[in-house]
């Protein structure tokens, strides 16, 4: 099963955990878990005008041998006007825009979505349970 929590945080709400959203999924061939503005297809939505994060922003996607991996989906425009860090173990890797990247077996981190133009972030925290 995957577990993800997203939270949407402003400079003016740093620190804050109010508006919380969580879905999860069992480990099974082929599920997903999408991230972004449009609610018609995304599991977590953030603010509407948070116009860094697409429409369908992020894709958690389980494999056949029931590994989950994280790819950030290219949008409509060639530049993309935010970044996406993945972070693991202590460590931190940017995700390659249209990229993936594997998430641990049993493991836990974070996706952030930061806005290259202000001072706002969507995290997505992550948690595999083997």
């Amino acid at each position: 099963m995957l577990e993800l929590t997203m939270a949407s945080v402003a400079e003016a709400d740093a620190g804050a955990t109010a508006g919380m959203l969580m879905a999860d999924e069992d480990s099974t061939p082929g599920a997903v878990l999408r991230v972004g503005r449009d609610g018609a297809v995304c599991r977590l939505v953030p603010p509407e005008d948070w116009l860094f994060v697409s429409r369908v922003h992020l894709e958690f996607h389980c494999a056949e041998d029931l590994t989950w991996s994280v790819s950030w989906l290219r949008g409509s425009h060639s530049d993309p006007s935010s970044r996406v860090r993945l972070v693991t173990g202590g460590g931190a890797q940017e995700l390659a825009y249209g990229g993936s990247a594997p998430l641990p077996v049993g493991g836990s981190g974070e996706v952030v979505i930061e806005d290259r133009t202000g001072p706002r972030t969507v995290n997505v925290g992550f948690h595999h349970e083997a």
